[in-house]
């Protein structure tokens, strides 16, 4: 069986892509899924299960970090140094497929 590539070597799922897109500051679980519905217009829902579960992957990853602030019973995540090179470059990797994208649209519609 191979081995799982972590975050950081492999290509983002469009669910960890919006939750280190939300992380650019910091914020609690419930703030991630209401700031990624918002910015998608509803196209993207992330539920508290894959939420979770992909945040405890992040900070195995250390992509991200769990705040510590014990007057607030939220969890604070924020995203690390290394999760930011990640989603620098996973920007970058999503500018190229939309560019490809529209080169392919361009010649479906007839154009050059």
């Amino acid at each position: 069986m191979a081995r799982k590539k972590s975050f950081a070597e492999a290509q983002l799922t469009d669910s960890a892509y919006y939750i280190l897109l939300a992380l650019i500051e910091p914020m609690h679980g419930y703030g991630i899924m209401q700031y990624i519905e918002e910015l998608t217009n509803k196209e993207v829902l992330i539920g508290p299960a894959t939420l979770y579960t992909t945040l405890k992957k992040m900070q195995s990853a250390e992509l991200v970090v769990l705040g510590e602030d014990d007057t607030d019973r939220r969890k604070t995540y924020t995203i690390t140094e290394k999760g930011k090179e990640v989603i620098v470059k996973e920007i970058g990797r999503r500018i190229r497929m939309a560019e490809h994208g529209k080169n392919a649209l361009s010649k479906l519609k007839g154009g050059n």
